[in-house]
């Protein structure tokens, strides 16, 4: 596909999507969340990619949020149906079958952030700076943050971060439970690539069962999400890569998985 405000290159099996968009502070349009949209659905259908990395241009912003001129001009309806784009994008991610790894470097806010949110896992540099400031400008979160970011850190923090509109830094975003590792960030794509290539040794049919035990579990009760969980277990033990990876164990070798 080609998009006019990301960059995408996949090299031995790991797609790296960059939001491109640095006079901007890498901040997201219709036609960016539409890219986004398409590009995602592509690489989690493409059978040589493993894993995926999003990131943003540049050295100040992951993605600094929505683009504020286009936000204003939009009414109630228009509105709603760039929220709806946007969840769906994120939906597309957490139900990829690859894992998605945000590799946040500078600002993080609004839509930035909630796109981070949806990722499976968030490396952050050392002068990233996260936050949900729509209250600023007399709005709230529209791109999931108000459902994922209490999921992930607790609602008193998220309220917190979402009523008073304050950033957090890196070393605050890891401490609450936002981000999974904090890096310099001279080190910070090389770190992502490092958690990438490993997951990308993995067997992506377990990777995908994981996702969807964790990821649609949380949606349900206890007792429903352990029942689905004892399905989803058993449904592993009829794959080729438990086969494999169980008799790798007991031979002391490593496993050679097929994806299936």
């Amino acid at each position: 596909m080609t998009t006019t405000t990301l960059m995408v290159e996949t090299k031995d099996g790991i797609a790296t999507i960059t939001v491109n968009r640095p006079a901007s502070m890498n901040a997201m349009t219709v036609t960016t969340l539409q890219e986004l949209s398409v590009v995602v659905q592509e690489l989690s259908s493409s059978a040589t990619v493993r894993a995926v990395i999003i990131t943003g241009a540049g050295e100040k912003a992951f993605i600094a949020g929505g683009d504020i001129a286009m936000l204003r001009e939009l009414g109630p309806v228009a509105a709603r149906e760039l929220a709806l784009l946007a969840h769906g994008l994120c939906r597309a991610i957490e139900q990829s079958p690859k894992p998605f790894i945000a590799a946040v470097n500078g600002y993080a806010l609004g839509g930035g952030c909630e796109l981070a949110l949806c990722c499976d896992m968030r490396i952050a540099a050392e002068n990233a700076r996260f936050g949900q400031p729509e209250i600023n400008i007399g709005t709230l979160p529209g791109f999931g943050g108000s459902q994922r970011l209490p999921r992930l850190v607790g609602k008193g923090r998220a309220l917190e971060m979402i009523l008073t509109g304050d950033m957090i830094d890196a070393q605050e975003a890891w401490r609450i439970g936002l981000v999974n590792k904090v890096v310099p960030a001279a080190e910070l794509m090389a770190a992502a690539n490092a958690v990438a290539q490993k997951l990308a040794g993995k067997s992506l049919m377990a990777l995908k069962l994981c996702k969807e035990v964790v990821v649609n579990g949380l949606e349900m009760d206890l007792d429903r999400a352990c029942s689905y969980e004892a399905d989803l277990f058993a449904l592993s033990f009829a794959t080729a890569d438990q086969q494999e990876g169980m008799a790798a164990f007991l031979e002391k070798r490593a496993p050679v998985f097929s994806d299936r």
